[in-house]
């Protein structure tokens, strides 16, 4: 009995060790390079993020202004590449005439002066921002005509990176998405990611193979395969090519964080981005205060997802 124990015991040890080696980062490589900032929406007003829902209407509970920039325009993203962003986070719908408007709503009505279908280059898209219950809307009628295309933003910066953001679960917007990447060059192509609703990810990923994406599914099977058996090194394959969103209170409890779980996930074509902590809804925080940045591993070369650009951005210089 003394003998069958300690085998089982010293069997254990074995396993236990060799998990051990082949998860921790001591023997990791640490791979040199600097953080990739992703801001989310660029430069934008921020708002009150208390029991938000999907149709909130976020324009309404802005908080007080410190900046003149709207979300998803021209100016937004040029404000957000200068203040340190390697990649810019912008919404995309399609239009009646084939394109893609980049704006964040499902409906006109909450940041803009138009109802149903309208011409979007006469739209005021800063005529729903208000800070004090409407008593005020400091951007109104400074928004017109800067609604633009995807087709727009991609010739403005036709060097950096986007990740486009698909906001509907309409298979047929991965369709057209699809259609307008794969036009695109390869060089071009590779600079930019796609996450979005579940069906027209898969469309994307399957008409255009080359583009890194994610969806809710994707992301929730990557994590939980590998929290699941990636001791073992292997990888699910929602895992490969794509895009991990990892919150920063999740991460310390991924087989091999920060160094080996960092090299799989780059071995295997995904783009790693670190998000604030999640706190069981669907609405996860950015990297957005020195606090949060501290949190992340010294020496720290993978993404970092936040809503303050120009406080990150300064901090990382």
């Amino acid at each position: 009995m003394g003998r069958k124990f300690f085998f089982c015991a010293a069997a254990i040890a074995i396993a236990a060790a060799g998990v051990y080696l082949n998860n921790t980062s001591l023997l990791a490589e640490h791979r040199p390079g600097k953080p990739v900032l992703l801001a989310h929406r660029g430069i934008a007003q921020r708002f009150d993020e208390t029991d938000l829902k999907n149709d909130t209407c976020t324009a309404s509970r802005m908080l007080p202004p410190n900046h003149d920039y709207l979300e998803n325009t021209i100016p937004s993203m040029q404000a957000g590449f200068a203040a340190g962003a390697d990649i810019v986070e912008i919404d995309i719908h399609p239009t009646t005439d084939g394109q893609f408007a980049v704006f964040h709503d499902w409906t006109l009505d909450c940041r803009t002066d138009g109802h149903g279908v309208a011409d979007m280059k006469r739209l005021d898209i800063g005529y729903g921002y208000t800070a004090d219950g409407g008593k005020t809307f400091p951007f109104r009628g400074r928004g017109i005509g800067m609604m633009p295309t995807l087709a727009e933003v991609l010739s403005t910066f036709p060097d950096r990176r986007f990740l486009i953001n698909v906001k509907s679960r309409d298979p047929s917007e991965g369709e057209k998405l699809a259609a307008v990447l794969n036009g695109l060059s390869p060089a071009r192509r590779a600079e930019i990611i796609v996450y979005g609703g579940d069906e027209p990810i898969d469309v994307v990923r399957r008409m255009a193979p080359d583009i890194k994406t994610a969806s809710r599914k994707s992301l929730k099977s990557c994590l939980t395969g590998y929290i699941g058996y990636g001791w073992t090194g292997l990888l699910p394959d929602e895992c490969r090519h794509a895009m991990m969103l990892v919150p920063i209170n999740i991460a310390p409890w991924l087989w091999g964080w920060p160094d080996r779980f960092l090299n799989r996930m780059q071995d295997a074509g995904t783009d790693v981005f670190v998000l604030g902590p999640y706190r069981g809804n669907d609405f996860s925080t950015g990297i957005d205060d020195p606090a949060q940045l501290a949190r992340l591993p010294p020496n720290y070369a993978a993404g970092i997802w936040t809503n303050e650009i120009e406080a990150i951005g300064k901090l990382m210089k």
